[in-house]
């Protein structure tokens, strides 16, 4: 019988493991075809985790914890160690803010003893870049100077970390990037006349895209949500929002959960994105979505 299903060609596959059958517990992650292994924890159950074989292999690690002052950016700290047991247990003791962890190894630890402080700068220049999280790092650490294969394989072992973080929640790495506009992708703008603001975005799938050089209002309306002046109050202290004039701009692309959460940091207030968003014709992206669900029917 033949199949008329397509994939796309980076579709991928990944397994989740949960040895004591608890979601929120202890994690393996692996992929087909890929040596390495994710292993996630609660901070709770670290003295009971930490028996576990992964633990005395070199690795690259990530402590989760949450914002300071109410942020809805996450705190993170990145680390590297050739047994990853002795520093977790450093900073069991002498860490508090973290939750839980996850860390990367080699199924045979294999994992080169200078690609872990090489895949260790690489994640925190991402997250520096991305501007999605509190990082609780020191100086940004310079990594080694890798040969040609060296670090195409170190490089080859991020990509399916940066693949693994999102399923478990972490994603303080990405970056979005304008797209281009084409007949399926169209840019929206949102847009507030009295205060001489427009700005520009688009859907994507689980969230909403602010692009570079929108502009949003400075002055926040009372009745604004806690969490909107939040997000406002990281983007402000991140860089991704600065003051220009009488406005705020984006300086970068900046991806948020929902198109309302995009119209609220660039309005100022509360606001239903379904009907801030419009295209070049005025329609509303409530109005396109509807159009699209009965076209698909």
């Amino acid at each position: 019988m033949s199949s008329s299903a397509t994939f796309d060609a980076s579709a991928y596959s990944v397994r989740l493991f949960m040895p004591h059958g608890d979601p929120d517990g202890l994690r393996i992650i692996d992929q087909p075809n890929w040596s390495g292994v994710g292993v996630a924890f609660p901070r709770g159950a670290y003295k009971e985790v930490r028996k576990r074989q992964e633990f005395e292999r070199t690795g690259i690690y990530i402590l989760v914890g949450p914002g300071p002052d109410g942020s809805p950016m996450p705190a993170l700290y990145i680390g590297q160690s050739d047994r990853v047991k002795t520093r977790l247990d450093e900073h069991h003791r002498e860490r508090d803010f973290w939750e839980w962890a996850v860390f990367f190894v080699t199924k045979d630890n294999a994992l080169n003893v200078a690609a872990t402080p090489y895949i260790e700068s690489r994640l925190i220049e991402r997250a520096v870049s991305a501007k999605r999280c509190h990082l609780d790092n020191g100086n940004e650490p310079g990594g080694p100077n890798l040969g040609d294969s060296d670090a195409a394989d170190a490089e080859g072992f991020l990509a399916h970390m940066l693949r693994v973080l999102p399923l478990l929640g972490v994603s303080a790495f990405e970056q979005k990037e304008s797209k281009i506009v084409t007949k399926e992708q169209k840019f929206l703008t949102c847009t507030a006349k009295t205060k001489g603001i427009t700005a520009k975005g688009y859907v994507q799938p689980g969230g909403f895209v602010v692009c570079q050089g929108s502009q949003a209002v400075v002055e926040e309306q009372a009745g604004i949500h806690d969490y909107m002046r939040a997000i406002r109050k990281d983007l402000l202290a991140t860089g991704v929002l600065v003051a220009e004039g009488e406005h705020y701009r984006f300086t970068q692309d900046y991806d948020l959960s929902s198109p309302s959460t995009a119209a609220g940091v660039v309005l100022g207030r509360t606001a239903n994105g379904r009907l801030e968003w419009k295209d070049a014709s005025g329609k509303t992206l409530k109005a396109i979505q509807e159009a699209e669900a009965e076209q698909a029917l």
